[in-house]
């Protein structure tokens, strides 16, 4: 619930960005030199906090910091749930058409899955956006990117929980009245998987998150002057000695975000498998203090990667 109430805030404090900055009658693209002092380091205490900015404001430009702050989490919350929709529905299909048809067909993708796997993601993005042209919408690249690197992980755990339904009696019973490939795979596997991806399509949100928030830090995300937590925060380094506020403000945030996402994806499989999360709760119980339980679930070790 913790989870969720974190979720809930964020995605309102993004939906709301705009009637926040029609309160407080500042924009994220606006420049405030007014508040800045003879150094370009914000005036007044707390980096400029005030009844006017209340979360102070950004040095060299005065930019007010909590729109850049509501502002970014549209754009983080855009790319991180729109990247992971693109890699559930490859994951997704990759994983069925693998484990229920098998033969050289699962051989040829699950090849496919190890070289994804092993593809330096971040060199490819950053060659990916010094070559692409400028006309290309940034936040579109990103999504198109960041999605197409994620989807291996499902695409695996759908693939071994595939390959074991199609040997039970239902879907044996299925095949041999005449049921098509097709209506078995969306009538009687994917209904059986469907927790199993919303789980996971829960928990790799934060990661997408921190995608972009990476590629914003190393200078090859969004375009300034559109707002983004990574930027701010690679721009906060500078200044965390005059202006901590800077680093604090943009640095919660996203670490709020990605936390409230882990716990409510690690409430939703304890809700959807109550199962496993007594079983998790005998077994911490009742090891030794010196030695904590090891999960062998693919689907956890999916969210901690």
């Amino acid at each position: 619930m913790i989870g969720l109430a974190l979720v809930v805030f964020f995605v309102a404090l993004a939906a709301l960005a705009p009637a926040f900055s029609a309160i407080t009658g500042n924009s994220p693209y606006a420049y405030n030199p007014d508040a800045l002092g003879t150094d370009t380091a914000p005036t007044g205490p707390l980096g400029g906090v005030s009844a006017q900015h209340w979360f102070g404001v950004e040095p060299r430009t005065g930019r007010d910091l909590f729109a850049i702050v509501s502002y970014g989490a549209q754009v983080s919350l855009l790319i991180g749930l729109a990247s992971t929709a693109v890699s559930i529905i490859v994951g997704v299909a990759v994983g069925l058409i693998a484990g229920f048809y098998g033969g050289v067909a699962d051989r040829l993708l699950s090849r496919l899955t190890d070289i994804i796997f092993g593809f330096p993601f971040l060199i490819f993005a950053i060659a990916l956006s010094a070559t692409v042209p400028a006309s290309v919408p940034r936040p579109l690249l990103l999504i198109l990117v960041i999605g197409f690197f994620g989807w291996p992980s499902i695409a695996r755990v759908v693939r071994s929980e595939t390959l074991s339904l199609r040997e039970r009696g239902f879907v044996r019973a299925a095949a041999a009245q005449g049921i098509g490939s097709g209506r078995i795979i969306i009538r009687e596997i994917i209904p059986n998987i469907l927790a199993t991806i919303i789980v996971f399509t829960t928990v790799s949100i934060p990661g997408k998150i921190g995608a972009e928030a990476a590629l914003s830090f190393l200078g090859v995300g969004v375009n300034p002057p559109t707002p983004s937590w990574g930027r701010s925060i690679s721009d906060a380094i500078s200044w965390v000695q005059v202006d901590p506020m800077y680093l604090i403000f943009p640095g919660m945030a996203l670490f709020l975000v990605t936390l409230g996402f882990n716990m409510f994806g690690d409430g939703l499989r304890d809700a959807l498998d109550p199962s496993e999360a007594e079983a998790s709760t005998t077994t911490s119980t009742e090891a030794a203090p010196a030695a904590a339980p090891v999960s062998t679930d693919p689907l956890s070790a999916g969210g901690q990667a």
